[in-house]
């Protein structure tokens, strides 16, 4: 475990997450202080904040710090904000929440983010909590005949899950031309990534996004993916955070993945968030 000289760093839970504090993110922050967040953020995977009442330009401006911030795609951008942020927010009559399933962020996509900065601006009372689930030990405690067989493996992501489920529950706007904003795109990872920063080995398949594996059927692959599934995000790998107002979380998109509670039904939660570009799994 690392010492820190200029924050504290709480541990949240055994296998991952913890509280820093002595940092004020509505000012530029030191060099040296940014290199111990970054260590924190490497040895726990997430890390939170509390207390952090800024405005979109300063939560911007630290997620900067970590890395070029990832623009959204044109249709999740909000007229008059700065392309990067993305604005997540339930009202009272919403059925379905961002995020409702165990999930690692835009993994259809090639390149994946490194990371994302999540602040909550309106929290409900109760609920709305988000888990957290550490790779490295779904990786760490697969036998080893199971990581020699996932070794060799890719498997195919795709966002075809998520619009679906958009579309089914009218989400998505009607008409040709907004449905070709939504166009299902994919990639193809490795089942098992390699950090590319701290050089440990993480399972990198998540429900939300992952199909099947390459050149198998999406019924020949569903056995397997679905143990990988269960076994990675079981308890003992979880850690679960408590937002208030001016809660920021941090999470490494590289080596865990997360889920956002829907147990809180009639109230709003407004999020802001940014996301830091990525590297190409490997």
């Amino acid at each position: 475990m690392a010492t820190y000289s200029h924050i504290e760093v709480r541990p949240l839970a055994g296998a991952l997450g913890a509280e820093v504090f002595g940092v004020d993110l509505r000012r530029a922050l030191p060099q040296e202080v940014i290199a111990e967040i970054r260590r924190a953020h490497l040895e726990y995977l997430v890390i939170f904040f509390r207390d952090q009442h800024i405005s979109d330009d300063e939560l911007a401006r630290f997620g900067r710090c970590f890395g070029e911030l990832a623009p959204l795609p044109p249709h999740r951008q909000v007229p008059g904000k700065f392309p990067e942020l993305l604005i997540i927010d339930k009202q009272p009559s919403d059925k379905l929440v961002f995020g409702w399933e165990w999930h690692s962020d835009t993994t259809h996509l090639e390149v994946p983010s490194l990371g994302s900065v999540l602040l909550g601006k309106i929290i409900p009372p109760v609920g709305g909590d988000t888990l957290f689930a550490n790779q490295y030990l779904a990786y760490d405690t697969l036998s080893e005949g199971m990581k020699r067989a996932l070794s060799t493996l890719r498997a195919r992501h795709s966002n075809g899950r998520i619009l679906m489920t958009l579309e089914r529950d009218a989400v998505l706007p009607s008409g040709e031309a907004e449905t070709q904003k939504y166009a299902t795109a994919w990639a193809m990872h490795p089942v098992v990534r390699t950090h590319p920063e701290t050089d440990r080995k993480a399972l990198f398949v998540n429900e939300i996004h992952t199909e099947r594996f390459d050149e198998m059927t999406y019924e020949e692959s569903q056995p397997l993916l679905q143990f990988l599934y269960r076994h990675s995000t079981r308890p003992e790998f979880t850690c679960r955070f408590r937002w208030q107002e001016g809660s920021i979380a941090f999470w490494d998109n590289r080596c865990c993945q997360h889920l956002a509670l829907n147990d809180y039904p009639g109230q709003r939660r407004l999020m802001h968030r940014v996301q830091i570009k990525g590297t190409r799994p490997v």
